[in-house]
């Protein structure tokens, strides 16, 4: 069961994140990967609490959530690749504020969600 519920969670968040990948164009700067990973780092950290402290979900539940459809939306190979192209180009400041703002902002809305799944 478990592993059908992370498949079926996995199909779902690809599907996801194909989805704010055809919805978001910003010409050269990979803002669709940087949307779809900050919103992914704070539903993450919501819902790697709410799931256990408030909604009381089972362990193959929050899996099928949490690494299935969180798993599939989010895309850390993907930041790497746009930012050695970025780097390759010789947008330099673009990648590094790329990774900078991935990783400051992901973190900071990760924690975020944990505030607001307690609040």
């Amino acid at each position: 069961m478990e592993y059908a519920l992370v498949a079926t969670g996995g199909a779902l968040g690809a599907l996801a994140r194909y989805a704010v990948g055809r919805a978001i164009t910003a010409g050269t700067f990979p803002l669709a990967t940087l949307t779809v990973n900050l919103t992914g780092a704070f539903l993450l950290g919501f819902l790697s609490v709410y799931l256990v402290e408030r909604a009381h979900v089972p362990l193959e539940w929050r899996n099928g959530i949490n690494g299935g459809f969180i798993g599939a939306y989010t895309t850390f190979s993907t930041l790497s690749l746009e930012t050695v192209r970025l780097a390759e180009d010789g947008r330099l400041a673009q990648a590094a504020l790329y990774v900078l703002v991935s990783l400051v902002a992901g973190l900071a809305l990760a924690w975020l969600g944990q505030q607001l799944a307690r609040a």
